[in-house]
């Protein structure tokens, strides 16, 4: 598990714990330091970060709530798995959303939030320059949720968000079939739907982004298929 500088617990305001304690697993489970399936021991966490159990359990009951631990009946924790059987519905369900988000952006956007798409895929941008994958897992989610939110639909948004939520993993396997340097036509692309949006156009804004879901899809699908078998000699 990662290792991070902790502070005293006297030193730690009202639900820096929590957060600390979220923020430190939620960064090893999606850049899968901790593997699906693998155990959360709180007493090791508690004894580790010099804190009680409760702080790590709220941090718990968090990241269940976004899909990344699974609490089993013994009332143990691990990471969630990744559901490889049923990841052609996950593929329909976020692809029908960057579809009708950015249509609705498209059409009901305000200038003020272009703004805020553009400041977010400013941050994007700078985490793939960075190569920083967990970075450009947090931007691509925060532009995306931009643009939902530019739609002004809250249902839409909500269900977006968990699905970006929930793909956090998913797209660390797509960072990592690049070696975490996406190339720089990724960061067009959002710009290509910026672009789209600013200029109120539905149709073009829904091809660029069936296009944008499309590429991301089809990435992963050749990772995953990938033949990593060795040639022996026998």
């Amino acid at each position: 598990m990662t290792d991070k500088t902790t502070a005293a617990p006297a030193e730690r305001k009202r639900g820096e714990g929590v957060k600390l304690v979220y923020d430190i697993l939620r960064d090893d489970i999606i850049d899968l330091v901790l593997p699906p399936g693998s155990p959360i021991d709180e007493i090791q966490l508690a004894e580790r970060l010099s804190m009680s159990r409760t702080p790590i359990r709220e941090a718990l009951v968090r990241l269940a709530s976004e899909g990344l631990v699974t609490t089993l009946p013994n009332r143990s924790t691990v990471v969630s798995n990744i559901d490889f059987l049923n990841l052609h519905t996950f593929f329909d369900a976020i692809t029908l959303m960057y579809r009708v988000t950015t249509r609705l952006a498209a059409q009901f956007h305000v200038a003020a939030d272009l703004d805020v798409i553009r400041t977010r895929q400013a941050a994007f941008a700078g985490a793939v320059e960075a190569h920083d994958a967990l970075a450009m897992i947090a931007t691509n989610r925060d532009f995306h949720a931009a643009i939902a939110e530019a739609g002004r639909n809250p249902y839409y948004t909500g269900l977006f968000c968990r699905l970006l939520d929930e793909g956090r993993r998913i797209l660390r396997l797509y960072y990592s079939s690049f070696e975490d340097r996406l190339p720089q036509r990724y960061v067009v692309e959002h710009e290509e739907m910026i672009a789209a949006i600013a200029a109120r156009d539905v149709e073009g804004a829904d091809r660029l982004a069936k296009a944008h879901a499309d590429q991301i899809v089809q990435q992963i699908q050749q990772l995953i298929a990938r033949d990593r078998r060795q040639t022996l000699a026998l």
